[in-house]
């Protein structure tokens, strides 16, 4: 298993990121900000952009796994590189998702605290209704983690 930096093409992997982040046109806004990674196992399982916000923090803005490979630990894999590898550079990452009864407990296992609320950020958001695990996305919830 490899993680690597993905500095050329990265618009190759947009369809991966539009499984985590739908609205195109946000997914577009954030492509080629921050550093992109891939997680390689015997075939790319994961990739994500981390943007930087100030000189204290990091975000973790788009985590995408392949759903064939979802929930066998390449997500989290990646978290904990990305957890030591910008640890010497920032002293906190935060990412942010809706209200999910799945991707909220996965950021805490991987060691995220609840921040803050941005209320109906989906509905303001997006062009259309988001529902995942049966439950209508309306708040972006804030995570954030001490690196």
């Amino acid at each position: 298993m490899e993680i690597k930096l993905i500095t050329d093409h990265r618009e190759d992997y947009f369809e991966w990121l539009l499984l985590a982040d739908e609205q195109k046109e946000l997914v577009e806004a954030y492509l080629y900000q921050g550093d992109m990674w891939a997680l390689d196992d015997a075939g790319v399982k994961t990739v994500c952009i981390v943007i930087f916000k100030d000189e204290y923090t990091c975000e973790l803005k788009n985590l995408a796994t392949l759903p064939s490979y979802q929930g066998k630990g390449y997500g989290k894999k990646m978290i904990q590189y990305l957890f030591s590898y910008y640890s010497s550079q920032y002293r906190y990452m935060e990412v942010g998702t809706g209200d999910s009864p799945k991707t909220i407990p996965f950021y805490e296992k991987c060691g995220f605290k609840r921040d803050h609320i941005l209320p109906n950020f989906f509905l303001d958001h997006y062009d259309h209704l988001i529902i995942e695990d049966g439950v209508l996305l309306k708040d972006m919830i804030y995570l954030k983690k001490e690196l």
